[in-house]
């Protein structure tokens, strides 16, 4: 009986690639990607840690190491948010402030041209350009999605002692 071997695959052929596989790649490359861009976009105003933290996130599903960064950060996000929203002049002082980090945003937008008065370099005033101005806007808009889910699943009355907030965070 005569056998023949296959002939070579090539390096890139995912033909038999397994879908779990191919999602777990993908997931792992997104979440890195969304890490470095985090990373990148952290010192300008707008959602640079919101996107690490989702970064991380889709690390901590098949990553251990992420996972254990990830769930004392969740923690501690949920027990803040509680707290910023645990009375009603909380929830408009945090909900106003909200709205005007965002709307700074539209300073951003509009770029006006640098005034006298300015006392540093012109490079320092309004970095980031217009894209920084879009996402200041949308992190406005968020802050302000979750101040509104706040109020509701974690404001008082909903009941949600600090155990429940230990076991939705996974910590």
């Amino acid at each position: 009986m005569v056998t023949t071997t296959p002939p070579p695959r090539h390096p890139y052929d995912v033909s038999d690639c397994h879908p779990a596989r191919m999602r777990r790649l993908l997931l792992s490359s997104t979440g890195w990607l969304l890490v470095l861009l985090g990373i990148v976009l952290y010192p300008l105003p707008g959602p640079g840690l919101l996107v690490l933290v989702l970064g991380l996130a889709l690390l901590g599903r098949h990553d251990p190491w992420a996972a254990q960064r990830l769930a004392p950060l969740r923690h501690r996000a949920l027990v803040e948010t509680r707290r910023s929203v645990a009375t009603w002049p909380r929830t408009l002082v945090t909900g106003a402030l909200t709205v005007g980090l965002g709307a700074s945003g539209l300073l951003w937008l509009a770029d006006p041209a640098q005034p006298t008065w300015w006392p540093l370099p012109a490079w320092t005033w309004l970095p980031g350009g217009t894209w920084t101005g879009v996402g200041q806007v949308g992190s406005g808009l968020v802050g302000l999605a979750i101040v509104a889910w706040a109020r509701v699943r974690l404001g008082p009355g909903t009941g949600t002692p600090d155990s429940e907030l230990r076991a939705a965070s996974g910590s």
